[in-house]
């Protein structure tokens, strides 16, 4: 027999290229008449966005701007977000660009009608029913990346400055009503995001496939996820107005973030401390991380990706798929050691003591120490496998 399990999926999705000209008919099907926009600062200038606030304000929602969220998104601009929110009387989020945008705008939308702190929402035992569900404002999720799929979570990752860690804040509420997947919004993504937020999906897909939970289905979609990056990745970072491969690596994303309620693992937990600490693209540092993390779980693996490798064409079970992963990783232009990201090993005792705690960490399919963790940080700095 296995274990008493509870399975949730995602929402209504609106894929194909061109949808977002729907934004307005998507924020009436969520109750939002008067959003806000919640994006990044580096997205407000190009035309997707100005596309997509010309929808709204051509159906009658005139639509603030709030774009004050980092890479990595801080307690602070929640904040700040929060208090646009509420002065502004705005009834929804219209969340909109990569996975920092999409997490502040749910975190956002969440906290609107909450009296209690963020940080006791964090993703702890029940700490959700602290929360008034009535008070949570609906969102609309429009990605502009293919990497987190975020757009289909029911969390935010919010970083807290004050103990340098990364939080999860969830609460089933937090799960956008409404998603518009247009890969033409990702097409002037460049070579090196597109690798790094590509890498993030696939990364999601391989820790949930690996996660020894119980979930076949999700299971079943984690490895259709990673079929589609590795023939999908590849054509967009080489071509990024290739719609054909924009588009499915949109689906990769959500694939991965619906598989991976199964469970992450080492990959998350060992970047986690870096991305709090230094402040790195969390994609690029999850690809860093994955042909180590992949080597320690060996043992724990070696049937269930020889498996996986025959399924997506690889030869030589669990040596080929590592082969073929340091490949990709070549071939997408990824950093080999965690040098080449901007990491020294002064902080590696601290992170690996963050490293076992993270919430992913329970996830892997074998025990993560802080020996172990330490281990992997250097092994990832000195390129060392085997």
């Amino acid at each position: 027999m296995v274990a008493t399990v509870n399975w949730n999926y995602p929402t209504f999705i609106r894929f194909g290229a061109g949808r977002i000209d729907e934004l307005g008919r998507a924020c009436a099907a969520a109750g939002i008449t008067r959003p806000l926009f919640v994006t990044d600062p580096g997205i407000v200038p190009l035309p997707i966005a100005t596309r997509a606030l010309g929808v709204l304000e051509a159906d009658g929602l005139h639509a603030a701007v709030f774009s004050d969220v980092q890479p990595n998104p801080t307690e602070a601009n929640v904040a700040a977000g929060l208090a646009v929110m509420r002065e502004g009387g705005h009834d929804g989020v219209v969340a909109f660009g990569g996975g920092s945008a999409l997490d502040a705008g749910k975190v956002i939308a969440f906290m609107r009608g909450q009296s209690r702190p963020m940080w006791d929402f964090e993703d702890i035992g029940d700490w959700w029913t602290r929360a008034d569900p009535a008070g949570i404002a609906p969102i609309v999720a429009v990605p502009t990346t293919a990497g987190t799929g975020s757009e289909v979570g029911r969390a935010g990752v919010i970083t807290n400055l004050a103990s340098h860690t990364k939080k999860v804040i969830f609460h089933p509420k937090m799960l956008p009503a409404q998603v518009i997947l247009d890969p033409e919004l990702t097409v002037g993504l460049p070579p090196a995001l597109t690798a790094g937020t590509g890498m993030d999906a696939f990364a999601h897909c391989l820790e949930a496939y690996a996660s020894p939970s119980y979930h076949p289905m999700a299971e079943g979609i984690a490895v259709e996820g990673l079929r589609l990056c590795k023939e999908y990745l590849p054509r967009a970072y080489r071509n990024g107005a290739d719609l054909e491969a924009r588009a499915n690596m949109l689906s990769a994303a959500a694939m991965g973030a619906t598989a991976f309620q199964k469970g992450l693992g080492a990959i998350h937990a060992l970047s986690h401390p870096v991305g709090a600490l230094y402040n790195t693209h969390h994609g690029l540092t999850n690809a860093v991380f994955m042909p180590y993390v992949l080597d320690f779980n060996r043992e724990a693996l070696w049937d269930k990706i020889d498996r996986l490798a025959a399924w997506l064409g690889i030869e030589n079970g669990f040596g080929g798929f590592l082969d073929f992963i340091l490949r990709f990783r070549r071939d997408l232009g990824i950093p080999h050691t965690l040098d080449k990201i901007g990491v020294d090993e002064s902080r590696f005792a601290e992170m690996a003591e963050m490293a076992v705690v993270d919430p992913t960490a329970g996830g892997n399919p074998r025990h993560l120490s802080v020996a172990e963790a330490l281990d992997l940080y250097q092994r990832a700095m000195d390129g060392r496998l085997g």
